[in-house]
């Protein structure tokens, strides 16, 4: 046997190592640990925000109620620059959390119109907090809150939508209260460019759900509310936090029936109204529309102004003025201005349908045939405000159904300061009638006969003073001073010490002795005058009458 043939023997019983069992032991053993490392992985996610703080890849973690369920691995920019790009690794079995309306918003401290809140993250950071959605569509991407939601998706309680035009009246978080509670929280906010209104999302707690009826009105609530019209002013005040913030509040208006309750899953949609009264106003959804032809100044006069009859309010003025480039298209008397009106039914009775409103209209006819107008009123003398008055009318002008721009017209009289121009201008025109002439020519008569006489005593005056300035009438008081010693001296000669007094009480009382004396002889004479020529009778001794 040739070497050759030993040495292919050999090769052909050759065997394979036992130390190449080592790296394949090892290989495999890799093998099984990075399949347990990716299989014991949860799902990566994406989150989207704007701004970055406070996010550290591989310490910020992922909680949900409290609980570890991932942690951020990356955080990079996205390719425009416009936001931030955070990659985060989920534990395993964490899937079924990711849904389509899963939330994620960062925990840090804020200070907010509730409080300050995540005060604990002062010492352990910023964490990433998850709020699980209830959609059954799985979902790896996200973007992130800036604020907290005010409910979550599955919380109980009622969501309702609401349509305004007042851009930025709300904000998400701010209060919806009911008679000063706050029963809710505005979850959204969004702004559609097209239609130009604002959709606001509402979220009213269970407990409270059965105040919201199919009647219930919204309207904001500016914490402080001071309005000043024709009926006066009124101040109104809601909770201290709709005083800093705002919010929104609801109720039924009076003399409306309170509605069904709203379900959970209604899509009706609500209106918020700027006020309370334009909320009021909102309410009467049935009523009958005139056009006033006014005479007077429109000044003062705006929408949303009562309508009165007797001081009952019964409708609005809806637009002043109203289609006044009409005027020579309708031609109804082109100096007058329109003013659009609309009378509410619904105020002086509580359920108004068509056939009633067809019945309150043909009851403004009657009454308008039998004198009823409408005319423009002061209501408050410091603003100058002015609202309709309607009332009933002596002598009314003759009244016949006539439109304007296709509404039927309120007829209309003169009123407020229009009537006091028409009682001046009739003054001054009986003014104008006065024979003022006639009377200026008496009263030049009268200064003249006036000046003669006055004349006439200036030169009596003068010819008192000349007598006055004579030297005999100035010698005259010294006579008189004479004149009046001498008759002193002379009563003095009868004073009671003096002898003529003494024989003067002497003579009186001589006198009176024989006045009493002749008394009897008069007597006689004054009973039988014939005693002076013929001898009295003798008269007889009384005789006393006999005691029966």
């Amino acid at each position: 046997m040739s070497e050759t043939d030993a040495t292919a023997r050999r090769k052909k019983h050759r065997h394979i190592s036992p130390v190449w069992l080592i790296p394949l032991i090892a290989a495999l053993i890799g093998a099984w640990m990075l399949f347990h490392s990716l299989s014991s992985q949860g799902p990566q996610i994406t989150l989207i925000m704007d701004n970055a703080e406070g996010i550290s890849p591989g310490n910020t973690l992922i909680k949900a109620r409290n609980v570890d369920v991932g942690q951020v691995t990356s955080v990079s920019l996205s390719e425009d620059t416009s936001h931030a790009v955070i990659h985060a690794r989920m534990n395993q079995g964490t899937e079924r959390l990711l849904n389509a309306d899963t939330s994620f918003w960062v925990v840090k401290p804020r200070i907010g119109r509730e409080g300050i809140s995540g005060l604990n993250t002062v010492l352990s950071g910023a964490y990433i907090q998850l709020q699980p959605g209830s959609a059954e569509e799985e979902q790896r991407t996200f973007t992130m809150l800036d604020q907290p939601p005010v409910a979550p998706p599955d919380a109980q309680g009622l969501r309702l939508h609401l349509t305004s035009a007042n851009a930025g009246s709300l904000s998400v978080g701010d209060p919806v209260l009911f008679q000063g509670f706050t029963v809710g929280r505005v979850e959204q906010v969004e702004f559609d460019t097209e239609d130009r209104v604002v959709h606001y999302q509402l979220f009213i707690q269970q407990a409270y759900e059965a105040l919201v009826t199919s009647n219930t009105r919204f309207w904001l609530a500016s914490g402080i509310n001071f309005d000043l019209n024709s009926e006066g002013f009124s101040l109104g005040l809601a909770s201290l936090e709709s005083l800093v913030s705002g919010g929104v509040t609801f109720g039924v208006p009076e003399d409306i029936p309170p509605g069904e309750p709203v379900g959970e899953n209604s899509d009706l949609a609500f209106t918020l109204y700027s006020d309370e009264e334009d909320a009021l106003q909102g309410s009467f959804s049935y009523y009958l529309r005139y056009v006033l032809m006014v005479e007077d100044t429109v000044r003062g006069l705006s929408r949303g102004a009562p309508v009165e009859y007797r001081g009952v309010r019964i409708g609005t003025v809806d637009s002043v003025p109203w289609r006044i480039d009409q005027l020579r298209e309708n031609q109804v008397e082109s100096f007058r201005i329109p003013v659009l009106i609309r009378i509410e039914p619904q105020r002086l009775q509580a359920e108004v349908d068509e056939q009633s409103l067809d019945q309150w209209r043909h009851r403004f006819n009657r009454m308008f045939e039998n004198g009823m107008r409408a005319s423009l009123a002061t209501g408050n003398l410091l603003t100058g405000a002015l609202f309709v008055d309607t009332n009933f009318v002596k002598n009314p002008s003759a009244w016949t159904p006539r439109q304007y721009d296709d509404v039927a017209i309120f007829p209309s009289e003169p009123g407020g300061f229009a009537q006091i121009e028409q009682k001046v201008t009739g003054l001054l025109d009986k003014l104008n009638q006065l024979p003022v002439n006639d009377s200026l020519n008496n009263l030049n008569q009268t200064l003249a006969s006036s000046q003669a006489l006055i004349d006439e005593l200036n030169a009596t005056a003068e010819n008192l003073n000349e007598v006055l300035d004579d030297e005999a009438t100035r010698a005259l008081p010294g006579e008189v001073r004479d004149t009046l010693r001498r008759i002193e001296s002379t009563l003095s000669g009868y004073s009671s010490d003096a002898p003529a007094y003494g024989e003067l009480v002497s003579t009186l009382e001589q006198l009176e002795q024989l006045i009493r004396s002749l008394q009897p002889a008069a007597r006689t004479i004054s009973e039988q005058p014939n005693s002076l020529i013929f001898n009295r009778d003798q008269i007889a001794d009384p005789v006393p009458r006999a005691r029966p």
